[in-house]
């Protein structure tokens, strides 16, 4: 029989949907599936074409499934992580619809609707399979940090207390506000520009740049990472009149035509040196652990066999939708198979290190060693393409969620689960989002590559630079690679250069206690890393968009810096671990202020879908 003492002091929820039970997880799939995970879709969906790039909602899905799981008490951090898995998932997946967006701009047919969820569904489970079969070594044997999977972990943990609960929904909340309220504000003064006679002074035409989502990114990163932006914006725009005299841009492109592919050499020249040192730190791990007594217990121990079977069937699917329906040439579809497997563990050691998932720099490498072996179709490149870039960042992320799960004792195969479930609704919504997108908003089909004169006119506020670059890349396979490559090997370079040269002053001890002796020394410590040796990471983002992006980007990390800055620290109880960066203030409003105009922009397009009378014909073939 019940206790009815213990029964009494169970939550409604503790008692109609006990924990493990099958009502239990229905109910947290339903409120991942139809909340949390459209609303991280959304906003990955929308950063990518307004930006180009995307947070994976971990924390927003995070922070909000607490508010459910909370009535379970401190074992609710099990339904809220299952919960952020698929909703990162599906956040995930979404912000795929990129490579959607490249096709048009490249001049291909759209496939039916059907054959491109079929596509991202098999890619995205192949990738899971892949990522799950590296955690034994990276997550298990190796133990690697991963400081966003730490975050989550330790967010899941903190959210078990009510008060810090409510703080943190309300920032976020105040947020969300802060930024629909903002974005129509500036959507209402850009249509009222647009019926002036005369030109609108240079102050007006400054503030209708104002983009929620780039500002509340920059407050996510912080001034160190921001400001570098504006730095290199600048240089791009001081260059400009000499880029066109040499032949590099044309007379009405930005700088950012080549900007892009400087600044992807210097992505790519930094992590030449942080690839070496990872492989490095990679061995020492090895080590460690071979020397270690005995392992330590990371809970139920992985079906090799059934996921090397999963691999398997999902690669044969992939390769048989690749080649029979969207006719791509079978050794291509073999080659970033392989290539797919080889970046998953080099992204995956990355992500475990230093938070960096390069998925762009997989893609781009792809192409660039197919041009090498001949191809010359940029469509074929960029299917190509599609399966590393989507198998990395779905394989890359169960890797970070498994050492969440890991970290908070959580189930593994029931999070696998979730994570599964989440790559199948993620497909079709990337598909479906993409649609609304580039129906609702039609200047997101023209390709802005070639034809540059529409930033200053009706592209104004869609960046789209991770198509920017796709295009861009895969343009140069059936054209004159000569100054492509030269700049790019320019950038290698400087890349090399500038993160051996950080390597060399940031971590030495001798410049680790000068930089904290007082305020000027702080100061110089700040402008080195954020000015005169900035990582090539951040700085890289000022030549990837338009200089007014760059500005608001840096303006708003100032923002969050001066904030954090000026505001005294909460006292930590003893014995207990300090709150994550996500959950700062700063952090929270500026994932509100995302989330925000992501969800005004798409009532934007759903408005105007269906003032048009085509909202119906999405979901067509």
């Amino acid at each position: 029989m019940a206790d009815p003492v213990v029964e009494a002091k169970q939550t409604f929820l503790q008692r109609k949907l006990p924990i493990g039970s099958i009502g239990y997880h229905v109910f947290l799939a339903s409120i991942a599936i139809l909340i949390l995970g459209p609303l991280g879709g959304v906003t990955a969906a929308y950063m990518n074409y307004a930006l180009g790039f995307f947070v994976g909602g971990q924390v927003l899905a995070g922070i909000l499934g607490s508010t459910v799981t909370y009535f379970y008490g401190p074992e609710g951090k099990h339904g809220a992580n299952y919960m952020q898995t698929m909703a990162a998932s599906v956040a995930s997946m979404a912000a795929m619809g990129v490579l959607i967006q490249a096709m048009v701009w490249l001049g291909m047919e759209r496939p039916a609707t059907w054959l491109l969820i079929t596509y991202f569904l098999c890619i995205g489970m192949f990738g899971v399979g892949v990522g799950m079969l590296y955690t034994p070594i990276l997550v298990d044997k190796l133990q690697l940090t991963y400081p966003s999977g730490l975050a989550v972990a330790n967010i899941l943990r903190a959210l078990t207390d009510v008060r810090l609960l409510r703080k943190s929904v309300g920032t976020l909340g105040g947020g969300i506000v802060g930024g629909v309220s903002v974005s129509w504000l500036v959507h209402r003064a850009g249509l009222w520009m647009e019926g002036l006679k005369e030109k609108p002074a240079a102050a007006l035409t400054w503030a209708a740049t104002f983009s929620a989502v780039t500002f509340g990114g920059g407050m996510i990163v912080g001034a160190r990472i921001a400001v570098s932006a504006i730095l290199v914006g600048g240089i791009g725009l001081l260059m400009r009149p000499w880029l066109i005299a040499n032949g590099y841009i044309g007379p009405d492109d930005p700088y950012r035509k080549i900007g892009f592919i400087f600044a992807l050499g210097t992505i790519l020249g930094a992590a030449i040196v942080d690839l070496s040192l990872l492989g490095r730190d990679a061995l020492k791990k090895v080590r460690e652990v071979k020397a270690a007594v005995a392992p330590a217990d990371t809970g139920p121990k992985t079906n090799v066999k059934a996921l090397l079977i999963w691999v398997a069937f999902w690669g044969i699917a992939l390769a048989v939708v690749a080649t029979q329906m969207l006719n791509v040439p079978l050794g291509w579809v073999v080659m970033a198979i392989v290539l797919a497997f080889v970046f998953q563990m080099i992204n995956g050691i990355s992500q475990g290190i230093t938070d960096q998932n390069p998925i762009s720099s997989a893609f781009v490498v792809t192409v660039l060693l197919m041009g090498l072996l001949g191809l010359r179709d940029p469509l074929i490149g960029l299917m190509g393409g599609s399966i590393l870039l989507v198998s990395c960042t779905v394989g890359v992320d169960m890797q970070q969620d498994r050492s969440t799960g890991w970290r908070l004792g959580s189930d593994r195969s029931v999070q696998f689960r979730y994570q599964m479930l989440g790559v199948v609704f993620g497909a079709v919504l990337a598909v479906i989002m993409t649609r609304v997108f580039l129906d609702g908003f039609p200047v997101l089909n023209k390709n802005l590559f070639d034809h540059p004169e529409l930033r200053l006119t009706e592209a104004r506020g869609w960046q789209s630079a991770m198509t920017y670059k796709f295009v861009g890349v895969l343009n140069t396979l059936n054209k004159d690679q000569t100054k492509t490559l030269s700049v790019m090997g320019l950038g290698v370079m400087v890349g090399l250069t500038i993160e051996i040269i950080r390597k060399a002053v940031f971590k030495n001890p001798k410049y680790l206690a000068w930089k904290t002796k007082n305020g000027t020394t702080k100061a110089a410590d700040f402008t080195l890393d954020a000015l005169i040796i900035a990582s090539p990471y951040a700085s890289s983002f000022g030549g990837f968009v338009d200089f007014e992006s760059s500005v608001w980007w840096g303006i708003g990390g100032i923002v969050a810096s001066v904030i954090a800055w000026r505001r005294k620290p909460e006292p930590v109880a003893e014995g207990a671990e300090p709150l994550p960066e996500d959950m700062s203030g700063t952090s929270l409003v500026g994932g509100g202020l995302i989330a925000g105009e992501s969800l005004f922009v798409l009532w934007i397009g759903l408005k105007s879908l269906y003032e048009r009378g085509v909202l119906s014909k999405i979901f067509g073939g």
